[in-house]
């Protein structure tokens, strides 16, 4: 082939028809995708969030403002241009620093005092990628801001729990930790640098790099070595100012209170520079090496910081992929595609130009249809009718045409009826075995 679709990324194409013999990867097959984000967009209409449509490139400062220069993200993974007009811009690499810019920008803490928003589209990082980490890579995100304490918190935590326990995903394990004030983590880090100094020789130069840039950062290691000598560290927890050790305790009581289990991990500082206080990580063995299937944390700070008022705010983003990959590693059963209501099969050109006009009657109605287009013979003509999960196969010919009705075949029972075109949607609605959606 002449092209081919970008290193690390991949298409998502329609559902293979009913009947293939090869099945298609979960993250490349369009009906997995549509399932997923209906239910992602049901549960945030359930606690009351809007969405919310950012551009896919925003100005390369907004993101090295808010993820943090020191940031790996930052610092080797954004999609940087200029464009002929010299501006800089940046593809977003992740959600929440565009939902805020707009935030700010459109002046939404006017129209409400606590703005709830979600989203859900692509994020761009240079990266080398494997099973669960693309160039390309989709999330559903939410934003809670405006308001500040741990009942919020609690609220969100509880859809992402709630959004893998409605797909299916049972494997799961909530990380939780708290980074406390931007003055309680400043002393912390001093904590850890002095700690960690004697061990910079054996470090990774990525930790090296931290140890001089952002100390913090160092506990968001993956480096085998590094984990091994950091295991010992100060745990950020115990350097918590009274208030944030207050909000910690309340939250951890409010997701007991709602049943969701936890374990407190007091390395867990997430890659990004602007959260404050909660932070909290969910993973699941089904995804592979990548464990994480998303994440987020409180960012008090942040909206003050891109112009706006002071604002609390907590967020998390969830990646689709791995959600995706996870599914069809447990083996979780998810509906089959939906299919159409009717395949019209004209015999003769008479007849296809009847199928033409019955096919708009149809779609009229709301009943999702198709029809053969290409000629092909009867068998043939059932065949597709089979592959697009068709229940009914609308046969015309001109004994037909000259009485006004068409021949309706079951395609799961293959039995036959007679029905009037007059009536053709109401005779197929009282035949019934519609699925919602082709009524």
């Amino acid at each position: 082939m002449r092209y081919s679709a970008p290193k690390y990324t991949y298409d998502v194409l329609p559902a293979p028809p009913s009947g293939a013999t090869q099945a298609r990867p979960w993250i490349e097959d369009s009906s997995r995708w549509h399932w997923l984000e209906g239910i992602f967009r049901e549960l945030c209409a359930l606690y009351s969030y809007e969405e919310i449509r950012t551009p896919v490139f925003e100005a390369t400062d907004l993101f090295h403002r808010a993820v943090g220069e020191s940031t790996d993200i930052v610092s080797k993974e954004t999609y940087d241009f200029t464009t002929r007009g010299g501006d800089d811009l940046t593809l977003r690499p992740e959600g929440t620093a565009g939902a805020l810019r707009a935030y700010v920008q459109h002046r939404l803490h006017i129209e409400r005092p606590v703005t709830k928003l979600y989203y859900i589209g692509p994020n761009f990082r240079y990266e080398r990628g494997q099973a669960g980490r693309y160039r390309q890579h989709y999330q559903a995100g939410i934003e809670a801001l405006g308001a500040g304490g741990p009942d919020i918190d609690a609220e969100v935590i509880a859809i992402a729990m709630a959004f893998y326990t409605r797909l299916g995903i049972t494997r799961l394990t909530l990380k939780l930790n708290s980074l406390g004030t931007a003055e309680s983590r400043a002393r912390y880090v001093e904590a850890l640098r002095a700690y960690a100094e004697p061990l910079l020789p054996e470090m990774s130069e990525d930790n090296r790099r931290r140890y001089q840039t952002n100390a913090l950062r160092m506990l968001d290691t993956k480096h085998p070595r590094d984990l091994e000598l950091l295991a010992d560290a100060p745990a950020l927890t115990d350097y918590l100012d009274p208030e944030s050790r207050a909000h910690l305790d309340t939250l951890q009581h409010y997701l007991s209170g709602l049943g969701i289990a936890y374990e407190m991990d007091p390395r867990l500082v997430r890659g990004f520079d602007y959260y404050t206080r909660t932070t909290f990580e969910i993973q699941s063995p089904d995804v592979g090496a990548q464990s994480a299937l998303g994440g987020g944390g409180r960012y008090d700070g942040l909206v003050e910081q891109l112009g706006g008022p002071p604002t609390p705010g907590i967020g998390f983003g969830l990646g689709i992929e791995r959600a995706l990959i996870a599914l069809e590693t447990a083996g979780v059963p998810v509906p089959e595609p939906p299919g159409i209501v009717a395949f019209l099969c004209p015999l003769g050109d008479a007849a296809r130009a009847a199928c033409v006009n019955l096919l708009s009657h149809l779609r009229s109605a709301n009943l999702a249809a198709d029809m053969d287009y290409t000629g092909r013979k009867m068998k043939a003509m059932l065949e597709q009718a089979d592959k697009l999960r068709a229940r009914y196969a609308l046969i015309v010919g001109d004994s037909e045409i000259e009485r006004g009705v068409v021949q309706a075949r079951d395609m799961r029972t293959t039995q036959q009826t007679e029905i009037p075109v007059a009536h053709i949607a109401e005779s197929l609605r009282g035949l019934g075995g519609l699925s919602e959606a082709g009524r």
